[in-house]
């Protein structure tokens, strides 16, 4: 099995490699062609945090109101 065949069939483990810092770099016919590698992000990007929003959005007074029977029609 040529690189490129191994990398579409287990391209989960080398990512899960890459990312745990290995050099990943898949070839074909013994010429490199990509190199896996992680991206630089910060490590709060996905971060939730509850409550952080508090206080921070406003609703309108409304927005659970009855519709009206037009509105419900549409």
């Amino acid at each position: 099995m040529d690189g490129e065949a191994y990398a579409k069939t287990h391209l989960a483990g080398l990512i899960r490699e890459a990312i745990g810092g290995e050099e990943v770099i898949i070839a074909r016919d013994n010429q490199p062609l990509v190199r896996l590698m992680p991206l630089e992000t910060d490590a709060t990007f996905n971060t939730r945090v509850p409550g952080d929003l508090f206080r921070k959005l406003t609703l309108p007074d409304d927005l659970f109101r009855a519709l009206t029977s037009d509105e419900a029609k549409e």
